[in-house]
């Protein structure tokens, strides 16, 4: 069995969503606030579960370049200017099938550190 495979990533013409769709049929709908919170980058997820950090402030970030990383990934850069990370293929699997657990989780880590999406 092959893992599932993007067939098309589009960037909004407000450069604040991206969808990407898979050979699955499945499709999903990221924001760029949501891509940047959640990034895999060493920046946001630490080297460990303890380093990981809670971004506030980026409801408002939209998604300048999106540029491919071999077969695998895409490495976004954000105009809060954050480009560090591979958003890789099964990252967005993940994120798309699990966005609303990720999402809940996010906005409760940032009311615990009495952070704000703005």
């Amino acid at each position: 069995m092959t893992n599932p495979w993007p067939t098309e990533l589009r960037l909004s013409e407000d450069r604040k969503t991206l969808t990407i769709s898979f050979d699955t049929a499945e499709s999903y709908v990221f924001t760029a606030e949501f891509l940047r919170v959640t990034s895999p980058s060493a920046e946001v997820q630490g080297h460990s579960e303890q380093e990981r950090k809670t971004v506030g402030g980026k409801r408002d970030v939209e998604i300048m370049k999106i540029e491919p990383v071999g077969n695998y990934a895409v490495r976004i850069s954000f105009t809060d200017l954050h480009d560090t990370g591979y958003f890789s293929w099964d990252y967005f699997l993940k994120s798309g099938r699990d966005h609303e657990a990720i999402w809940d989780a996010y906005l409760q880590a940032l009311e615990e550190n009495g952070l704000s999406r703005d």
